[in-house]
């Protein structure tokens, strides 16, 4: 479910940290939280300045060490006045944390979930692993480089692509394949690079002492005889 802030959606709900960072402006921001994106625009602007700063200050960013993997609630200490068990924010008390020793005016309990647990707000998943391309258009002799999430098929990788070239699809990929004796051969559009044989070697290449992108894979298009529509 789309919490409604920014733009930049991807449609296969998979996003590298980078296009993450892009997003950290007051009506614009976006969060990782425990292996998923989130974007709390619409959270920040209903919600008093002095209780949205803390995550404001963190947007585009990983707060993932706020909270507990295993609950997905935010962390807990003892309270070190009350001794009782209160949430633990040492950035600062944000919005939907209660106050922790008296109630305040800026405490709206007015809500069912939590926005760490409300799905409204998660747009997407955090690219376990990225990977770095380089996209031919043999057409024009044009090449681009993209990093792309490892989880993506190469149709999501098309659907990146077409914001650089918007008849991406009216193009055959192909690639070379590891897995077929290194055939340059069509891709398979609903596989991602790795189930089409072109594996990731970056940490093979570190391993040697390399840097992780001595080696690019390349996709190649070629150009077919129909446009798709622009």
């Amino acid at each position: 479910m789309n919490g409604g802030g920014g733009g930049d959606r991807n449609k296969s709900g998979w996003y590298t940290a980078q296009e993450v960072r892009q997003h950290c402006l007051p009506t614009d921001c976006w969060l990782i939280l425990l292996g998923h994106v989130l974007d709390i625009s619409p959270l920040l602007a209903s919600n008093p300045p002095h209780l949205a700063r803390p995550l404001l200050e963190k947007a585009g960013e990983d707060i993932s060490h706020w909270f507990d993997p295993t609950t997905g609630d935010v962390k807990t200490h003892i309270h070190p006045v009350t001794k009782l068990p209160t949430f633990y924010t040492p950035q600062g008390r944000f919005i939907h944390i209660p106050p922790p020793d008296r109630p305040q005016t800026d405490w709206d309990c007015n809500y069912e979930l939590p926005w760490w647990k409300d799905e409204r707000y998660v747009i997407g998943k955090l690219s376990q692993k990225t990977r770095l391309i380089r996209i031919k258009n043999v057409l024009t002799g044009l090449e681009a480089p993209l990093e792309v999430p490892s989880e993506e098929t190469i149709r999501e990788i098309l659907d990146r692509y077409a914001s650089r070239n918007s008849h991406a699809g009216s193009y055959t990929w192909k690639g070379i394949s590891t897995a077929h004796d290194r055939i340059f051969m069509d891709m398979n559009m609903d596989k991602t690079l790795a189930e089409n044989g072109i594996p990731d070697e970056s940490s093979l290449f570190t391993s040697l002492g390399l840097a992780p992108d001595y080696h690019i894979p390349v996709l190649h298009l070629y150009f077919n005889d129909d446009l798709t529509p622009s």
